[in-house]
């Protein structure tokens, strides 16, 4: 479980990270990253969207359990007042832990690189 004060919980703030933030996908997921959010900047906020494409409720709920689980351990990495968003795609649901981690690690360097360009310009 993500503590309260690192849960996404309002639809404006998936809206805002969705929209107006950057996104990198990979096989099993996708990330949308927003550096500008509404709330306080205790830190970073993250939410997770599985729709009914990844399988059944056992299988839903599977595939979320492990992304919060993945993304707790990399709280530290983001920086405070980052809203991140990971969406899973229906390859998550078949994939081990060890690839799930790997493709999160790498959809969120490719969102914060993405993030950098946007922010200076290039």
């Amino acid at each position: 479980m993500l503590p309260a004060a690192h849960r996404m919980v309002r639809a404006a703030d998936f809206e805002q990270a969705v929209r107006r933030g950057v996104r990198s996908g990979r096989d099993t997921l996708v990330v949308h990253l927003t550096t500008q959010t509404d709330h306080d900047a205790s830190g970073p906020v993250v939410g997770f969207v599985v729709s009914k494409a990844v399988g059944n409720a056992v299988t839903r709920n599977l595939v979320k359990r492990r992304l919060r689980n993945l993304v707790r351990e990399r709280l530290g990495e983001l920086p405070d007042g980052t809203g991140v968003v990971v969406r899973a795609l229906p390859a998550a649901a078949t994939t081990t832990y060890g690839r799930l981690g790997a493709d999160l690690d790498s959809a969120l360097a490719g969102a914060r690189r993405r993030a950098r360009q946007r922010a200076t310009g290039a």
